[in-house]
């Protein structure tokens, strides 16, 4: 019993904090996303306005329109599919951010599996 009186305060703290999440500070700029494949280090440089998102992956340059669900939410879709697998529009979820960075998670939209990842504001 006295395990659960000690417990109930710092339940109570927790349920208090809110992650900082400032999302209208990335909606717009220049951006840098650094993630492993296989233990070997990638990095994708993309620019995104309102609507449209502009990715370069290993030389190559990728143009994705952009429907944003609310401040921190938004659906990319390519819009030059190469296969089946890019014509699958990707949900974004910005979790927090901070100064110049913001963690969010992603995956196809409809399927429940996601990833997490952190992107660096490069420039506005």
């Amino acid at each position: 019993m006295k395990r659960i009186v000690l417990l109930a305060p710092l339940l109570l703290l927790m349920s208090c904090y809110n992650a900082e999440r400032n999302c209208a500070n990335f909606k717009t700029g220049k951006f840098k996303f650094d993630y492993e494949i296989n233990g070997v280090k990638k990095t994708t440089v993309f620019e995104r306005n309102d609507s449209i998102e502009i990715e370069t992956f290993e030389g190559k340059t990728d143009t994705s329109t952009i429907r944003w669900v609310n401040d921190c939410e938004y659906v990319l879709q390519k819009k030059h599919p190469k296969n089946k697998a890019e014509e699958k529009a990707i949900d974004m979820k910005i979790l927090t951010t901070s100064k110049n960075s913001y963690t969010f998670e992603f995956g196809m939209v409809g399927i429940a599996t996601k990833q997490k990842g952190t992107v660096i504001k490069i420039s506005d």
